[in-house]
């Protein structure tokens, strides 16, 4: 139950387990977050702040989640850095309080210009760098390969074109 806190406006976070609401959506951002390969604390930690009606310091996420400071600070720190979450005044406190940023679709493209497009740029290199090898191998092998290089190499120009039309429908 949230109640005042000694400063007008600034409610206090609820305290105790966790209620229905809070578990599914939780639950729901851990899967979405697992999705792209981040660990299960930003999303209990955004879950949490997504549903949360008022702004949570990093003690109450620990608190409220049973995370250690170490898993809370990196998760704020990861989502901060991709603009999903974002530290607000809170008057005549010396804590930092965080709110999710509603707008998941500025995370995506942060997501997809930080983490994808990188991994695509290493990968094109290391498909360059197998067909390089190819001439390393005997001739029925190397055929067998080229086929499947030339498929990896299909499935990045297909990730490429793809990539800024999602950004574009992203905004």
């Amino acid at each position: 139950m949230l109640s005042e806190s000694r400063h007008p406006g600034l409610p206090i976070a609820k305290k105790g387990p966790l209620g229905p609401i809070e578990v599914d959506a939780i639950e729901m951002f851990i899967n979405f977050f697992r999705l792209l390969g981040l660990p299960k604390s930003i999303g209990e930690i955004y879950g949490l702040l997504f549903v949360s009606p008022h702004p949570l310091t990093m003690d109450d996420l620990m608190t409220r989640l049973d995370i250690s400071l170490g898993a809370a600070s990196q998760g704020l720190k990861t989502l901060r850095a991709f603009g999903a979450v974002k530290a607000v005044y809170s008057p005549g406190e010396r804590r930092d309080h965080f709110v999710a940023d509603l707008e998941l679709s500025r995370f995506a493209s942060s997501f997809i210009k930080e983490q994808i497009l990188p991994k695509l740029e290493q990968a094109s290199a290391r498909v360059e760098r197998m067909e390089a090898e190819l001439i390393n191998l005997p001739d029925g092998e190397r055929r067998e390969t080229q086929t499947r290089i030339n498929e990896l190499s299909r499935w990045l120009t297909r990730g490429r074109t793809m990539l800024p039309v999602a950004l574009k429908l992203l905004g």
